[in-house]
């Protein structure tokens, strides 16, 4: 019970402090979204137009103590504002519109990378100098060394364009509208598969290698050694005592890979033409659309504690040395 304590108290106070420097950085940038619009007319708005626009798009003079107690007010009512950007729709509308395909897109391909490349690179090292030891880790590091938009490029105009084996663009066909019926879960799968697919390839690499090296350093202990001497079965030491061991740092890279699949894959999205967070964060950023930008920021921050509060407690059940 301590050590779940000192991690809520450990994470309660890095979730304050990036909240507040999520309120500071937009604000100590230069300029405003009113100042922006400004100069893409070129002089030809009067003042009181600007005013007025500052005013609709809730920006203040108000001191900074001021708008950041409004701004706490703000959050603890789960109200972001008004997205200046997509004037006048609220930020949790823009966000929502892109949280779904962000969450379906990085959240499938994390997992199945981090499930492939774990598996891998349990049996990689358990049977150490056999086939898949000595095929599959070198191609799975020379894919992954590739830079991501070439690889990708490839792929869509491969797969996509020359053979039209898949859908190269869009999370579902063009002719249909969002509904739970066959037809369009089955268009979102089929589209979903190409850039699934590119994430998996260039992150497998890094999967199986970490696995494989934390295998090999956890089968040369002495417990698994004696388990070995008990008579225990190959499958029952590899599984139980090597591969849950050698299963802890990597958890911690999969706890990082899941808080960040909010914040979208920029390069993935921008290639394939996928709806998500990634695109909108460019785009708040590009336009100094302050609410929308601190709303990203801070869903990526979050997630991001979240999920490694959520490896942290999954540390008590893997590892019971934690527990003292």
């Amino acid at each position: 019970m301590n050590y779940i304590l000192r991690r809520l108290g450990f994470y309660f106070v890095a979730a304050w402090a990036s909240i507040t420097l999520n309120f500071l950085l937009p604000r100590l940038m230069p300029g405003d979204p009113a100042d922006a619009v400004l100069a893409s007319a070129q002089g030809r708005l009067d003042p009181s137009t600007i005013a007025a626009m500052r005013e609709a798009y809730g920006l203040s003079d108000d001191p900074l103590l001021v708008q950041y107690w409004s701004y706490l007010q703000g959050l603890a009512r789960l109200d972001f504002g008004i997205s200046t950007a997509f004037f006048p729709s609220p930020v949790m509308d823009v966000v929502q519109t892109g949280l779904t395909w962000t969450l379906l897109l990085g959240g499938v391909a994390t997992i199945i990378a981090f499930v492939l490349g774990t598996l891998i690179g349990v049996f990689s090292a358990w049977r150490r100098g056999g086939i898949v030891d000595s095929a599959v880790p070198p191609l799975a590091l020379f894919i992954g060394s590739f830079p991501y938009f070439w690889l990708a490029t490839v792929v869509v105009f491969y797969v996509g364009f020359r053979w039209e084996i898949l859908p190269e663009a869009y999370a579902y066909g063009l002719g249909l509208s969002p509904a739970f019926s066959w037809q369009f879960i089955s268009s979102v799968m089929t589209h979903l598969i190409l850039p699934a697919l590119t994430v998996v390839l260039v992150s497998l690499g890094g999967w199986i290698l970490g696995m494989r090296n934390t295998m090999v350093s956890t089968l040369s202990e002495d417990y698994v050694s004696l388990a070995e001497a008990k008579g225990l079965s190959q499958r029952r030491v590899m599984l139980r005592y090597a591969a849950r061991n050698a299963l802890l740092p990597n958890m911690t890279s999969f706890g990082m890979s899941l808080g960040f699949v909010l914040s979208g894959s920029l390069i993935t999205e921008s290639v394939f033409n996928y709806p998500g967070l990634g695109n909108q964060l460019v785009q708040s950023v590009s336009l100094r659309d302050f609410p929308l930008m601190q709303t990203l920021f801070l869903f990526i921050t979050i997630s991001v504690l979240a999920a490694n509060l959520l490896v942290d407690l999954l540390y008590l059940r893997l590892d019971p040395r934690v527990r003292t």
